[in-house]
């Protein structure tokens, strides 16, 4: 897991950060001897969450970042922001990507305070299930609506909250994973993208693939690697089918998704271990949740008791 904190009323140290920190870029400030910037990082491998306050007025020319790059504006301003014939202004509310991932931007920060997420672009295709060429990328920068942008905001404060906010929880691989995976998700229902709808093919080849024994191979493969991070299209990979073919064949024959059922797995193994889990030794619900890649543990008790009618902290202490 990343932290770090900066804090500068340089200029000049100011772009030797962002530019280490982001991608290369130029900056320049009307003001430069008031300018200070605070920012502040958490992240994992594929996820990085920034708390950023510029208390002044600063233009940036930036190169490409090779990330997605969202932005969840709270004060201030972000004026003539633009990228490859995309002019925009930002402000209090709006939740926008900054540029793809291959395209510089550049415009001017005024007196803002704003959260900056980047995720790796790969996330997208493993969420959406598809493999090959090309990747899933977004098509717009700004999110269908303002219902979905808050909600995907709401993503965003809870991964940097409750995920990221402790180590111990970020630091549990099925966690990273499964939190990486949620905050894509939201990005896709959020953004316009390239993915395509999880339906069966129109030649019906979808259909003939959803065969018992394609089951029985995704089914062998959840069990052998629930402990690991795990994708649909690892899942569908290892059955030797289509993505498509791999959902159609959970909704046919078990009336559910890969996902779903992988989560399942995860809390019958979590079950087992809360049973064989002893508080005296220092087992706890939370640690044994987040190692199946439980990281909320309210969520995590209220699918507990859906499943097993009682809490998960009865099972561990025998009661």
């Amino acid at each position: 897991m990343e932290k770090l904190t900066f804090e500068s009323d340089d200029l000049g140290a100011t772009e030797d950060f962002l530019s280490r920190a982001y991608a290369r870029m130029r900056i320049g400030s009307t003001t430069p001897e008031a300018s200070r910037a605070l920012i502040t990082r958490t992240g994992i491998d594929a996820v990085s969450i920034d708390e950023i306050d510029l208390s002044f007025e600063m233009s940036y020319s930036v190169t490409p970042l090779g990330k997605i790059c969202l932005c969840v504006m709270h004060d201030g301003t972000v004026r003539d922001h633009g990228f490859q014939g995309v002019q925009d202004e930002f402000g209090p509310g709006d939740v926008v990507m900054f540029a793809p991932p291959d395209r510089p931007y550049a415009g001017r920060i005024c007196n803002a305070r704003y959260t900056i997420t980047m995720l790796e672009p790969a996330l997208l295709s493993q969420v959406a299930g598809e493999r090959g060429e090309p990747p899933v990328r977004l098509t717009g920068h700004r999110p269908h609506t303002t219902a979905v942008a808050r909600q995907l905001g709401r993503t965003i404060a809870y991964m940097r909250d409750q995920v990221l906010a402790d180590p111990a929880v970020a630091d549990q691989p099925l966690v990273a994973s499964t939190a990486a995976q949620h905050l894509a998700a939201s990005v896709l229902s959020a953004f316009p993208n390239t993915a395509l709808p999880d339906d069966a093919g129109a030649d019906g080849r979808d259909e003939r693939d959803a065969h018992p024994l394609i089951l029985r191979r995704a089914l062998a493969y959840i069990d052998d690697h629930a402990d690991q991070p795990i994708t649909v299209s690892e899942i569908a990979g290892a059955a030797h089918v289509t993505t498509r073919a791999l959902q159609y064949a959970f909704r046919r024959h078990l009336d559910t998704t890969p996902l779903a059922h992988l989560r399942r797995v995860r809390l019958a193994q979590a079950h087992r271990d809360l049973v064989a889990g002893d508080p005296i030794d220092g087992s706890t619900v939370t640690e044994i949740a987040a190692r199946w890649g439980f990281h909320h543990p309210g969520r995590f008790a209220s699918l507990y008791r859906g499943t097993y009618r009682r809490a998960p902290h009865q099972t561990l202490n025998g009661s």
